[in-house]
């Protein structure tokens, strides 16, 4: 039976043929991908180093201890990792923009931010999946953190969540492109916010933990779905609204992203 044009089916399968296309390129050039995926691991070893080395100096930050700064920072690897892997497209936004590449997404009969963002699939983020699993694996046991049902459920629904806000946020940053010129610095501007991310927010001032909670996101990257898991004396409303702001945001990205595309082609698909 034929799949359903536009349904879920459909898309799967069409994802499914690009992948394997964009997976046979990167490995005919396998050098450079062992090279990149290297220094993607060095960086993270470096981030590690980087929290071993301010621990020996400070017991704690703002109430957290190594531990549980170590289970952030794995957290935020592993809500790094869908934007990494599937919507690394978005740095490519300029140059197909300016070269008239982009011209070719909006005359084909299927969604236009699905064919261009399905194009390239990042498999590095997959190492940095692997890593965030073992940081967040070693902070769980040294916290002695039990694997109930409610800690597992928690961290699955809150690292999925999290995703969706770096996703949108880099989807926004991404868009830009076909309005401003020089939008590629706004990216690189949002994309170090999730540096931040990965220290709990309460060791800003008032003034930014509610600009990192409600104008620049980052607090539901890491700290808010994590009070669910490491201090459920702490949570509060933000941490189960967490899913639902999660889902609004990406979808206005969405939006916002079709907007600026629809204005480029000029043909309202």
């Amino acid at each position: 039976m034929e799949k359903e044009k536009n349904g879920f089916a459909f898309y799967a399968h069409i994802y499914k043929k690009i992948l394997i296309q964009d997976l046979k390129s990167k490995m005919s050039y396998r050098a450079d991908f062992i090279i990149s995926t290297i220094g993607m691991l060095f960086t993270n070893v470096a981030g590690f180093i980087t929290f071993w080395l301010i621990f020996q100096n400070f017991p704690q930050i703002s109430g957290w201890t190594y531990h549980e700064m170590l289970f952030l920072y794995g957290f935020s690897m592993l809500a790094l990792t869908p934007v990494q892997c599937f919507f690394d497209n978005n740095w490519n936004l300029s140059r197909a923009i300016h070269s008239g590449d982009f011209i070719k997404y909006c005359f084909r009969p299927i969604n236009l931010f699905f064919y261009y963002m399905s194009e390239v699939f990042d498999i590095k983020g997959l190492g940095q999946f692997a890593f965030g699993i073992g940081t967040l694996a070693y902070s769980w046991n040294k916290l002695g953190l039990p694997l109930s049902f409610r800690n597992i459920a928690g961290l699955i629904i809150g690292v999925l969540s999290a995703s969706l806000f770096m996703i949108a946020l880099m989807n926004f940053a991404s868009a830009l492109h076909f309005w401003i010129v020089g939008a590629t610095s706004v990216m690189i501007l949002i994309f170090k916010f999730k540096d931040y991310a990965r220290y709990p927010i309460t060791i800003f001032n008032k003034f930014f933990q509610f600009v990192f909670s409600f104008i620049i996101p980052i607090g539901f990257m890491t700290y808010y779905p994590s009070l669910f898991i490491l201090h459920q004396e702490r949570i509060s409303i933000l941490t189960y609204l967490t899913p639902v702001f999660g889902i609004v945001f990406v979808y206005l990205s969405y939006l916002f992203w079709m907007k600026g595309a629809r204005q480029y082609s000029g043909t309202g698909s």
